[in-house]
């Protein structure tokens, strides 16, 4: 077929022109069924509405802070000393504002007598780590920390530390300062150690335990003004794996006033501690007998550890109650 170079171009087709006006139309139908949909309905959040039954209290070591919702009181923020009767009239203010619940921070030990004061009026106590309330963007530099913890507690941004019953409250105050008095009783010990080492007597480096039996008995018969290594060495107890030789050997040294009075001195705190903590175990045996969830316990802190995760899912494994966890300032 040859095409002559004079034919000019005569436009499309009609097959062409079908086809365009079929697109067309089906363009046109696609436009007009979006225009007819209906907008799509946006889900509620379902935010609840901030409570206006809460208050903040900023504590201090000498004064208060507390910060009621706007319109229960014509002063919503007052401060309040921390002697017993001005505490007792914060709650009483707390009451006639109908206030439910109290967000404080968990600052030192400042806090426990307001806090035992509003748990007898019935008042809920939040007790908030100020490690968490630091970290919550949006706080304005013109407002008071009883305010911020007011607002931030109607709102449920605030998450409460656990606080054991009152019995386990009761057992864990007495077994931390029986472990209070276990570490200054070693320190004693270790007081004793320093001072016959100055007095180059290696007692201490031949028997393992200066408080034995055989510690006891060679130190007590020093102090009493015995001298004689031989007849300290004695005193060994049969059972232990040095000789008297080596013991009598041990014991000589220079007894110098100074050290001595050192050694007596120590060695009289240290006993003073043993008692102590004869007596506080003797008051913690009856409270940690009492029946409780689970098998028998064999210390008042194996009962802690185990009610605190019964009572407070939050802390499922011995190693959080042990300190054993990382802390949050490492990876």
């Amino acid at each position: 077929m040859r095409i002559s170079l004079n034919q000019t171009h005569s436009g499309p087709s009609a097959h062409h022109l079908k086809m365009m006006k079929t697109k067309k139309t089906e363009w046109a139908g696609v436009k007009g069924s979006a225009k007819k949909r209906r907008p799509r309905e946006v889900p509620s959040l379902n935010l609840p509405n901030p409570r206006t039954d809460v208050a903040g209290v900023d504590i201090g070591a000498r004064e208060i802070a507390c910060c009621v919702p706007a319109g229960r009181a014509p002063q919503q923020v007052r401060t309040f000393a921390t002697f017993t009767a001005d505490l007792n009239a914060a709650v009483q203010w707390f009451v006639q504002c109908r206030v439910r619940s109290v967000a404080m921070e968990s600052t030192g030990l400042y806090w426990l007598g307001l806090a035992q004061l509003l748990s007898e009026a019935g008042i809920e106590v939040i007790l908030v780590n100020a490690r968490h309330v630091r970290h919550l963007p949006g706080r304005k530099s013109d407002v008071l920390d009883c305010q911020w913890l007011q607002y931030l507690h109607s709102v449920g941004l605030l998450r409460g530390s656990f606080r054991p019953a009152d019995h386990l409250c009761a057992l864990r105050s007495l077994t931390r300062h029986r472990d209070s008095l276990v570490s200054q009783a070693a320190d004693q010990v270790r007081h004793a150690q320093k001072a016959l080492t100055q007095m180059n007597l290696q007692l201490h480096h031949v028997i393992d335990d200066l408080t034995g039996a055989t510690g006891s008995a060679i130190v007590e018969a020093i102090l009493a003004g015995e001298r004689d290594p031989l007849a300290l060495a004695k005193l060994r107890n049969p059972n232990i794996k040095a000789s008297t030789e080596t013991v009598a050997k041990s014991l000589h040294g220079h007894w110098r006033e100074e050290h001595h009075l050192v050694l007596r001195l120590a060695w009289e705190t240290h006993a003073h501690y043993r008692m102590q903590i004869t007596t506080l175990k003797s008051t913690v045996a009856p409270s940690s007998s009492k029946k409780s969830p689970g098998p028998p316990m064999t210390s008042s802190r194996q009962l802690l550890q185990r009610e605190t995760m019964f009572l407070h899912p939050r802390s499922p494994h011995p190693k959080s109650e042990k300190g054993a966890n990382p802390k949050t300032n490492r990876s």
